[in-house]
């Protein structure tokens, strides 16, 4: 046999072997989950189809370490949640789906507005569900990175899914995380909270729009919406107000706010008869503050994160008709909506950057393109594109 023969074929073989056997600390830790995944009620045919021959995604550990909505600037944050784009194509989607959003709230106590917001935080009204395989994605969370317990819990609940038929394998795609369809649920939660709203025998959160939305109206509904009452408003802190050890968790009578001056932003009292508030200021005493209440506190179930939750109160609150904040942020370089996000990339290429596809996602190309120009125009090289950037690049 020639030297050339043998190496063919032994690159042949190579290649014939499954990638999951190329990583054997993968292969070990599936391995090793098999009896706990069949004392959750996972047969072992559903556990050898779904995951034999399966390769870990890497990428999710990266995602993992790095969350916008506990890394990112408030005012980014929600400038590329609530911008104006999405909240007329929220108020659209109200419109269309009027009828099934009262029935919603007939059955679940929840307002259609806060449906909707949550709606279009969590996939862009349906428009991004996200391509990752959720098999793949928590089998690698399960085996490499923190909270590996909780990632297998929800591996355990997407290999029930599947071995239920609710949904087929090739769907079975969503977020980095393991979220999935139109209002991004984790798969236990689906086991819990999904509902069968239209009728047709299954709860389907990636195609039916009406399963979508009533099953997030069950879930704040048992996170403990209270109908009827507000998620809570901004206020006007007297000057020299110490926020030191306030939150939304510390919750305290509402005369007692009034009696240290707090009123509505708009100087009016503050209400009465909603129960206990926290007082929240995610940029400190001198940017935005609210006074939240047991609404806001079921929104953040939803991913616990302050300023994810905010993002969705907000959200609602412009799909009624209310404005921007009245505070302004404190800083000097405020966020930038999605549409200025894609304006800013339109002239990054035009400088000759190549950042790839104009999308409105600032990701790695586009923020380096960002950076070499903040340094040829003397700005801080942060590669954050704000409204200084942005102003720049129109000016030339």
């Amino acid at each position: 046999m020639t030297l050339f023969r043998t190496f063919s074929l032994l690159c042949a073989a190579l290649l014939a072997v499954p990638a999951w056997a190329q990583n054997p600390e993968f292969e070990n830790c599936l391995n090793t989950l098999r009896a706990p995944a069949r004392a959750a009620g996972v047969q072992d045919a559903t556990f050898t189809r779904h995951t034999q021959g399966l390769a870990p995604d890497m990428s999710v550990i990266d995602k993992l370490n790095f969350q916008p909505e506990f890394r990112t600037a408030i005012w980014d944050y929600l400038a590329g949640l609530v911008d104006e784009e999405r909240v007329a194509e929220g108020r659209a989607l109200l419109a269309q789906h009027a009828d099934t959003l009262a029935r919603v709230q007939d059955r679940f106590g929840v307002d259609p507005a806060t449906v909707v917001a949550v709606w279009g935080v969590e996939s862009n009204f349906g428009q991004t569900f996200g391509k990752s395989p959720l098999v793949q994605s928590l089998g690698t969370l399960s085996c490499f990175g923190r909270r590996q317990t909780y990632f297998r819990t929800e591996l355990y609940a997407a290999l029930r899914i599947l071995q239920a038929g609710h949904i087929a394998p090739e769907r079975f795609v969503g977020s980095w995380a393991g979220a999935f369809g139109h209002t991004q649920f984790m798969p236990s939660t689906f086991e819990r909270l999904a509902v069968d709203f239209d009728g047709d025998g299954k709860a389907d959160l990636m195609d039916s729009t009406v399963d979508a939305l009533a099953s997030t109206a069950n879930f704040l509904q048992k996170a403990g919406w209270q109908t009827g009452q507000p998620w809570g408003f901004e206020v006007r802190l007297p000057a020299g107000t110490n926020v030191s050890g306030e939150g939304r968790r510390t919750k305290r009578p509402m005369g007692e706010w009034a009696a240290r001056g707090l009123r509505r932003v708009d100087g009016s009292p503050l209400p009465t008869g909603v129960g206990n508030a926290g007082l929240m200021t995610p940029a400190g005493s001198e940017g935005p503050a609210f006074l939240v209440l047991r609404n806001f506190d079921a929104i953040y179930s939803y991913n616990a994160a302050e300023s994810y939750g905010l993002a969705i109160a907000h959200l609602a609150d412009r799909l009624r008709g209310g404005g921007p904040f009245t505070t302004p942020w404190p800083t000097d370089d405020p966020g930038i909506s999605r549409a200025e996000r894609r304006e800013l990339q339109g002239l990054l290429i035009l400088r000759g950057h190549e950042i790839g596809d104009v999308d409105g996602m600032l990701g790695e190309r586009s923020r380096a393109a960002i950076k070499l120009e903040q340094e040829r125009l003397g700005h801080e090289a942060s590669g954050r594109g704000g409204q200084k950037i942005l102003r720049a690049l129109r000016g030339n």
